[in-house]
């Protein structure tokens, strides 16, 4: 659907419309916020993000008290032109969400229909290490649960806690010896093993990454 100019964008009957922000570097989903006309021409003549606030009624600049500011890479619309991706570049701390948190979207709805606080992180330039922890983890716990034959998790799990807890400490020294040896690649590697079989030890302890969340919350 090709528009014509910024009146042919489908506002909801406040006038508004929806805008997710998305990282332009490695596709986080930040926010959701809503934009009218104005604060629409704002964002498309200032390069950062404007958006109305239904609550105090009026336009904000993301990021103006905060620092966070969103410099702006694209913004493309649906099929339908009634809502908006906003492509930005996260400045500041990097955090988008006013909780003091990268994204607004770290709560998760269970199966069971209760929510939980998903642990936060910070963007590496690639997949962020909080979701690639969390896949591992649900691997391995995966494997816990239906210990695949042949797979090396089962292996560790049939052995038991003496065999993980020395894999640990072969791979905690293994990034010492790396880190002594200056060498970024190999200290990625290493760290890379340790956290895996750190994974496996938690698993076998029954500590979710939650429990680990928390505690690193009470501490920061």
């Amino acid at each position: 659907m090709k528009i014509e100019n910024l009146s042919q964008i489908k506002y909801n009957n406040q006038g508004l419309v929806p805008a997710i922000v998305q990282d332009a570097e490695n596709l986080d989903v930040l926010m959701l916020a809503y934009m009218n006309v104005e604060s629409l021409n704002k964002t498309l003549h200032t390069g950062e993000t404007w958006f109305y606030s239904r609550s105090r009624q009026q336009l904000w600049n993301k990021g103006a008290t905060s620092g966070n500011v969103q410099q702006v890479e694209e913004i493309l619309y649906d099929c339908d032109a009634d809502s908006l991706l906003i492509k930005v570049k996260q400045q500041g701390d990097e955090k988008a969400c006013h909780e003091d948190m990268r994204t607004c979207f770290h709560n998760r709805l269970n199966q069971d229909g209760t929510g939980e606080e998903l642990p936060d992180y910070a963007p590496d330039g690639g997949v962020a290490l909080g979701q690639i922890l969390g896949q591992v983890n649900d691997v391995v716990y995966d494997r816990k649960e239906k210990m695949p034959e042949g797979a090396y998790t089962t292996y560790l799990f049939e052995k038991g806690i003496d065999k993980i807890l020395k894999k640990v400490g072969e791979e905690c020294t293994e990034s010492v010896i790396a880190a002594k040896n200056n060498d970024p690649e190999e200290v990625a590697y290493e760290v890379s093993d340790l956290l895996y079989h750190l994974l496996v030890m938690l698993a076998e302890q029954g500590v979710p990454l939650s429990r680990l969340s928390e505690e690193l919350k009470k501490r920061r």
